[in-house]
């Protein structure tokens, strides 16, 4: 008998003196809209503030309505612009910060 185990979703983040980046978070298709990107972002969230850090900051494809609404749920704010950021395809990023 075989068993396949999946990878739900993960979040990838650093930290540096007093600021925190989210540098990725995915959510496998299959596991999205049962709370788990929610999850994901409350857990860095105090991952992050408990190491120190005051402001975290991430980017997001201007695209990705749906991770955009995510993270304002969770009071983060567009700070700037990252002109063609993202390849294939070209795409300008949002800069989004939180203030801890």
């Amino acid at each position: 008998m075989e068993s396949v185990e999946q990878v739900a979703g993960y979040v990838v983040a650093i930290d540096a003196a007093d600021e925190g980046e989210i540098l990725n978070l995915a959510v496998a298709p299959q596991s999205r809209r049962h709370g788990l990107g929610h999850t994901l972002v409350r857990r860095v969230l105090e991952a992050l503030t408990g190491r120190g850090a005051r402001a975290i900051y991430l980017e997001v494809r201007e695209s990705n309505a749906p991770a955009r609404r995510l993270y304002a749920t969770h009071g983060f704010r567009e700070v700037g612009r990252r002109q063609q950021y993202y390849r294939r395809p070209v795409e300008d990023a949002i800069v989004l910060r939180l203030d801890a």
